[in-house]
């Protein structure tokens, strides 16, 4: 395996290289160029934070993950993970002393429901404080359904793949919605579904089909029920942007909810990387599991703030006129320590702000954006990607104490002062237009003053 996976490296990167070379040669499009001064984001701007359910309560009750994490010997032990369970009061005060008018959160399914038709009712006191706690401190709740948790009797029912789950699914997400759209959340229905069907289809878990057939299902379903209860609610089911890709990715998706999204929720990362973007593909048309690329853990994935303009553009065009706000958007860094890039936590988010000021002065309806994450967390089988504002070591801290990063003091300027200065530039200028989001990002490419 190890010789036939060199040959797949040689021939992926000898396609790279000949894909960047045909873009280096095809004739240079016009740029988009800035005017001198970027004017700040309206004070009705939806500056947030996030956070999910299983990632950061602990207490975890039987669930689908549950029961992946001791199967996987290379995973961290949950344990209590940063035990927002307990904390949230404080970790809300952490949000709110930033300035955020946003809080997201996940409303985690096997809490309320350990048995079908049973209700845990001190799990529905948890949630109650947390959301009185949220608006208590002056935020709006984000309210996200589905953050990839499902409970361990709906496994034992065959998860994704039985024909019941839809139904158990809405009748736990209905009892959710009539309980606190009182409280004007704005609404996710199922976090990044294609990447959420990646995971369950890996642990043979689902067919991707039919759970996509099923989410589907879900999502228009629920959209209507919040309708009939908040007839003014905000719903979206966020994608995880995939730069050089996303049409292929998530098109499909969208197409058949897009009708159902009163904003277009976005979590944008990173940028196209052409060796794991061909590896992709062989390992869809050979069906092989190949292994990644040496230098490819989550924080080795190539930055470039300004596709989140592209990501903008790219729905701002799918839907015009149509809400734009980036649900998720953070950097990672390996167990805390600085990047080997040498990008700061702080230059990352300012970078990141101007381009999303860019795109809202272009004509993008751009209303909110979300920092990934408030603090770290479990990131779905490790504790070494950090994303927090404010750090947090599970491993070796038992007070699980919250240490702030240096992007505490820039995030609260930032929403102090509607963004960055008009006269800010970024620490990094654009790449070459094919390491960001081709094709998309050569036609035309954008230009810093």
């Amino acid at each position: 395996m190890r010789f036939r996976f060199r040959r797949y490296a040689l021939a992926i990167l000898a396609a790279a290289a000949s894909t960047m070379l045909l873009w280096t040669n095809a004739p240079a499009a016009p740029l988009i160029r800035p005017v001198a001064a970027t004017p700040p984001l309206d004070p009705g701007f939806l500056w947030g934070v996030a956070a999910s359910g299983f990632q950061s309560e602990g207490h975890a009750p039987d669930s689908n993950w549950t029961r992946y994490i001791p199967a996987h010997h290379d995973y961290d032990a949950l344990q209590d993970s940063v035990d927002f369970y307990d904390r949230y009061a404080s970790d809300i005060d952490l949000a709110a002393a930033l300035g955020v008018r946003v809080f997201r959160i996940g409303i985690e399914w096997a809490r309320l429901q350990p048995a079908p038709g049973m209700w845990d009712e001190g799990a529905l006191r948890f949630y109650d404080g947390v959301i009185a706690n949220i608006v208590r401190a002056g935020m709006r709740p984000m309210i996200t359904l589905d953050h990839w948790v499902y409970p361990g009797w709906a496994v034992d029912r065959g998860g994704w793949r039985s024909p019941e789950m839809v139904d158990d699914w809405l009748t736990n997400m209905r009892k959710v919605v009539d309980r606190y759209a009182s409280r004007n959340p704005l609404w996710v229905t199922v976090n990044e579904p294609a990447a959420y069907i990646s995971h369950e289809v890996r642990r043979g878990a689902a067919d991707p089909g039919e759970m996509l057939e099923r989410i589907v299902q879900a999502h228009n379903a629920i959209y209507d029920h919040i309708h009939q209860i908040q007839p003014d609610a905000q719903v979206t089911s966020n994608v995880g942007y995939v730069a050089g890709a996303e049409a292929e990715v998530n098109g499909e998706f969208i197409d058949r909810v897009g009708y159902r999204l009163d904003y277009v929720g976005i979590d944008y990362y990173f940028a196209y990387d052409p060796a794991q973007s061909l590896l992709g593909s062989i390992t869809r048309a050979t069906g092989s599991a190949l292994p990644n690329l040496p230098g490819t853990n989550i924080w080795d994935l190539p930055l470039r703030t300004e596709g989140v303009y592209y990501a903008l553009q790219h729905y701002s065009q799918r839907f015009p006129n149509k809400p734009l706000y980036i649900v998720e958007n953070g950097m990672p860094t390996d167990n805390g320590r600085p990047r080997a890039d040498g990008y700061s936590r702080s230059d990352h988010l300012r970078d990141t702000v101007y381009w999303i000021q860019r795109a809202k002065a272009d004509g993008m309806n751009v209303i909110g954006y979300n920092y990934w994450s408030l603090t770290d967390n479990y990131e779905w089988g490790s504790y070494t990607p950090r994303f927090g504002l404010y750090t947090v070591d599970v491993r070796t801290d038992p007070a699980l104490t919250r240490r702030p990063t240096d992007a505490v003091g820039a995030y609260t300027q930032l929403i102090a002062t509607g963004g960055v200065p008009a006269d800010y530039r970024p620490t990094r200028s654009p790449a070459i237009c094919f390491l960001v989001d081709p094709p998309a990002s050569c036609l035309p490419p954008i230009a810093v003053p």
